[in-house]
């Protein structure tokens, strides 16, 4: 069919965004906005407490972080809102110098981060291990759990019936329908029997008072000068990078789940307008929250940015106008949620005795110390950092001695013929100027390399090295086979290191 032929109406169609065009899809996107908007509550509480700061700031900025990004982020169905590691990252300068610094710190991270997302610092994202991101899911799938450990700990004895029960129905009622998600039916169904039952199990309500009305805008109560810029910046770079990394990871989490691309320069200086936008509401800033996106993404089966959306609203919502209501919910029925996501976000299989007995021992070990760190920690972007640094490390120890090197004298024994194979790099260099016979070789010497790239100037500091041993011994030494790359960072610096020319 010609262009020309199609309808407006579907040209509109094929405009408007899926979950327009399929009831199916937008019943989906609906419920499972409402399951997280429901699991944000205790969690943003959690870390308005941890911050220092009134439950509302905390429900403030996961509002406001999930409808903006969900405008202008880049990776589709992940949820923002106010985190854990970032109330960490700001606590101590709320305590030290008050809410409005706070504040100001959180524009000034978004600041950074649309900076930051601009020149580039997504790319840096390919530079994860694959053994560093199951680190990474293994070891946010043990912190999600541990987060529940206290609310199982010196409670009444019916939180564990309840805990149980809410797990056997997100277990099995999927068996029976799809339609609507298992967590949202768990946490309906344990409300009414405690409600109507009168069993008396902390709740929703005990974690702290729920706003009553909506954020407004405001400047945030600081004086402006040199000295709040100086004050504040250090915690809101360390904001930055950590909500940066954190996202970023979980937006590659996403992409593998979902078999999708995302938008990582999109996702970062979204994630620098979304807390930008927080931090003049008010709130404490945040970053992509893992839990609450695994909620999302792989229990309710959400993918459009309108459970992102719905999300932050439902949540305003619930807790404006159904706030009696919701602060009946027990928090069993949201602990069975979590420790359900903490199980179905575990990579399993990485674990498996017959993966272990292949996989390469380097690998495990990172793998394993990125898990350890961040359990240990608290912070996934520490682990994500010293698991990369400790893959690169590994990786430059395998490849350090692979530049071997062959020698073959012509028949007149006049010239000597040294061809080198592998990489030519600071690692790999060490060992090459080991490897010449300067003393017994002819009075002409051939190195080779057609079969090898040098990459830095370790690697033409060696070659420069290897020069010098031969001209004390008057021997004359020719560079042959360089390709093009390795010409030029040769040409360029070979004499210059030494200060000898």
């Amino acid at each position: 069919m010609s262009s020309a032929a199609v309808s407006p109406a579907a040209r509109l169609r094929g405009l408007r965004p899926d979950w327009l065009n399929n009831p199916k899809v937008w019943r989906t996107e609906v419920l499972a906005g409402l399951v997280v908007a429901l699991a944000l509550i205790p969690e943003a509480i959690s870390f308005s407490i941890i911050a220092g700061v009134d439950p509302a700031i905390g429900l403030f900025a996961s509002f406001t972080m999930a409808v903006t990004i969900s405008v202008v982020g880049g990776r589709r169905a992940m949820i923002s809102a106010a985190t854990g590691a970032v109330a960490l990252v700001i606590a101590p300068l709320n305590r030290e110098h008050g809410f409005g610094y706070l504040v100001a710190a959180v524009i000034l991270a978004g600041l950074f981060q649309v900076v930051l997302g601009a020149v580039g610092v997504a790319k840096l994202m390919r530079f994860v291990p694959r053994s560093v991101m199951v680190g990474f899911v293994n070891a946010l799938a043990v912190l999600i759990f541990m987060a529940q450990v206290p609310e199982m700990h010196d409670v009444p004895w019916a939180v564990y019936p309840l805990i149980v029960g809410g797990l056997v129905l997100m277990v099995f009622f999927p068996k029976v329908t799809k339609v609507i998600p298992a967590p949202l039916v768990s946490i309906l169904i344990l409300t009414v029997i405690t409600v109507a039952a009168g069993i008396s199990v902390p709740t929703v309500g005990d974690k702290g008072a729920l706003p009553s009305s909506l954020p407004t805008p405001g400047l945030p109560d600081v004086p402006f000068t040199l000295d709040t810029l100086t004050t504040i910046a250090p915690y809101a770079l360390a904001m930055a990078l950590v909500g940066l990394m954190e996202s970023l990871m979980t937006a590659k989490l996403v992409d593998d789940i979902t078999d999708t691309r995302s938008n990582k320069t999109r996702e970062s200086i979204g994630q620098g307008i979304a807390n930008i936008v927080t931090g003049f509401f008010g709130g404490m800033g945040g970053c992509a929250m893992i839990g609450q996106t695994m909620i999302n993404v792989r229990v309710s089966g959400a993918r459009t940015r309108l459970s992102t959306f719905l999300a932050g609203a439902f949540l305003m919502v619930l807790c404006i106008v159904f706030g009696p209501v919701v602060s009946d919910i027990p928090m069993a029925a949201l602990v069975a949620v979590m420790v359900m996501v903490s199980f179905a976000t575990f990579d399993w299989h990485s674990i498996a005795p017959r993966t272990l007995k292949r996989m390469p021992s380097g690998e495990i070990t990172v793998m394993a110390l990125t898990v350890a760190v961040v359990v240990a920690t608290h912070n996934l972007a520490i682990g994500v950092v010293v698991g990369t640094v400790t893959a690169m490390v590994i990786f430059a120890k395998r490849v350090a001695h692979l530049a071997e090197v062959t020698a073959v004298v012509d028949p007149d024994g006049n010239t000597v013929v040294y061809r080198v194979m592998g990489e030519l790099f600071f690692a790999s260099s060490n060992d090459l100027v080991t490897q010449f016979n300067y003393a017994t070789d002819p009075g002409r010497v051939v190195i080779d390399l057609s079969d090898t790239h040098i990459w830095d100037a370790s690697s033409v500091a060696a070659l420069d090295a290897i020069e010098t041993k031969y001209a004390q011994r008057g021997k004359e030494v020719e560079i042959i086979g360089l390709n093009q790359p390795s010409a030029q960072i040769h040409q360029k610096l070979s004499g210059e290191l030494t200060g000898s020319h």
